[in-house]
């Protein structure tokens, strides 16, 4: 049972409940001042400037409502505190405006809109800037793999499947392959941004309003692309929702692979990488330690940021179409996190990868290691010798087997234990010393795999051209969008000024 301090009464008004205010109210107030401020404000002004423009307000009054805008946005919002006078962010705004330009004025500047298409543009306009800057810095750390792609396209060193040594690559190849997936990462995020840029404004509540508006020209002047144009969609979509969780939701998952990855190789026991200084942490009783921190962070919070994106999935899971607050206050911080977090894992990833050392000659001699190269005496005896595929992956086997038995590594097994056992299997076939050189040699296996996609020095380097005008594009691509928005506020302001002069 609630008490009865949960239920305030004074001076005849009944205001929230403590229990209401503390566990509801007070933290969507404090997630709407932290994150929809600026953009409220920018919603306020490009729609006053739209009901002038279609002389829905007067010009002169049009004029007042921007002067108080423009007074109560230069209010630090992280002065504002919860006040149980009001509702929400979007009532206490109101009402400073009233204090400001009067009540009826203030009032005049919701005419034909809605809290729904509102605030919903509102979560737009932030979610556009997150996706905008996780792509950003999705793209920062893609350009530190080019860099290193191109570093390493010779370093021979062990791939693995099923946690196994399987056969020898470059880290160049291993790096490219983490790049595409980026690439394709980005590619989602690109999608989102997309899907979300999209004005809902002028559906109101969800069937638009009989006052002559123009909502292409609010659509314009908040910098959206183009309108949701059906006004129930516009307030009942929450596809955009689900897109932008999903892209960074992939983004993460696809991350965290490689990023454990990352902390095997710099182990003791491989020491393939190193991590820079800047990038580990002693123990505060193991002198020896260099604890790569910067990496296990950037796992957590790739964790942490995946948890977000699936939290704001399964709110919208089961909810009715139509405009509910499970899509809005209480989902939207969710998200804002999981990019937040998301572009937190870039930035480190980045520092640690264009930074890191790497030890060529130990990643070679591990290449040299557990029969890895076996495949190529397999191919080699069908491909030059005639042997049948099968038959010569059963020698190959064989062969595997016999050093396995006997600890010993395909280069110290000596050439006449080799012919002994190809002359079980066929009497004539022999290898010189050179060809069995060549075969169990890492540095030949990677060679002869030239085939596109491939680990050969020369097809890793043709990759990472490609790859570089590929991320060239996409730069362009966020300094177009970016600069789109600010083609969009430039406008905006123009045609404020322009209503202030003349009044």
């Amino acid at each position: 049972m609630p008490s009865k301090d949960d239920f305030i009464k004074q001076e005849g008004t009944v205001f929230p409940g403590k229990t209401y205010v503390e566990h509801l109210l007070r933290p969507v107030f404090n997630d709407q001042r932290d994150y929809l401020f600026k953009h409220m404000f920018n919603i306020h002004r490009a729609h006053v400037v739209m009901l002038a423009e279609q002389r829905i307000l007067e010009k002169r009054e049009a004029t007042e409502i921007l002067r108080g805008v423009e007074t109560i946005g230069k209010i630090d919002p992280q002065t504002l505190t919860y006040d149980p006078q009001f509702e929400d962010l979007f009532f206490m705004i109101e009402h400073k405006m009233s204090e400001e330009i009067g009540p009826d004025l203030a009032g005049s500047m919701h005419m034909a809109r809605s809290r729904n298409d509102m605030g919903i543009a509102m979560y737009r306009l932030v979610l556009r800037e997150h996706i905008l800057t996780l792509t950003e810095s999705t793209l920062l750390l893609a350009t530190a793999l080019l860099e290193k792609i191109e570093e390493h396209a010779e370093t021979i060193m062990t791939a693995y499947t099923h946690t196994q040594p399987a056969q020898p690559t470059t880290l160049g190849h291993y790096l490219t392959a983490v790049l595409d997936i980026l690439l394709r990462d980005i590619e989602r995020l690109q999608s989102a941004y997309k899907t979300v840029n999209c004005s809902p404004m002028g559906a109101a509540a969800l069937s638009t309003t009989s006052f002559p508006i123009d909502r292409d020209r609010v659509c314009e002047l908040l910098g959206f692309s183009k309108l949701i144009e059906n006004s129930y969609d516009a307030v009942a979509g929450a596809d955009y929702l689900i897109e932008t969780a999903t892209a960074v939701l992939t983004l993460m998952t696809n991350s965290g692979r490689w990023i454990q990855d990352f902390l095997q190789l710099v182990t003791r026991e491989h020491g393939i990488i190193k991590v820079a200084d800047p990038y580990v942490q002693i123990s505060s009783i193991m002198p020896q330690k260099r604890n790569p921190v910067s990496i296990e962070h950037s796992r957590a919070l790739a964790s942490s940021s995946a948890g977000e994106a699936l939290a704001a999935i399964h709110m919208i899971h089961n909810t009715p179409f139509g405009d509910i607050v499970d899509t809005e206050d209480d989902l939207q911080p969710h998200l804002y996190r999981s990019y937040e977090n998301a572009n937190r894992v870039m930035h480190l990833m980045h520092a640690v990868i264009r930074t890191m050392e790497v030890n060529k000659e130990l990643a070679l001699a591990r290449a040299k290691t557990s029969c890895i190269t076996i495949t190529e005496l397999a191919d080699y005896l069908a491909k030059e010798k005639g042997v049948p595929f099968r038959a010569a992956h059963k020698i190959a086997s064989t062969i595997a087997k016999k050093c396995s038995s006997e600890k010993l590594e395909l280069n110290e097994l000596p050439l006449q234990t080799v012919q002994q056992i190809l002359s079980t299997h066929h009497q004539h076939l022999t290898l010189t010393q050179n060809e069995w050189e060549d075969i169990i040699c890492p540095i030949q296996f990677v060679k002869r795999r030239s085939i596109q996609g491939g680990p050969n020095p020369d097809e890793v380097r043709r990759m990472a051209k490609e790859r570089r005008t590929m991320i060239n594009d996409l730069v362009k691509g966020v300094e177009q969008r970016k600069s789109t928005q600010t083609v969009a506020e430039n406008k905006l302001q123009c045609a404020i000024r322009s209503l202030i002069e003349k009044n």
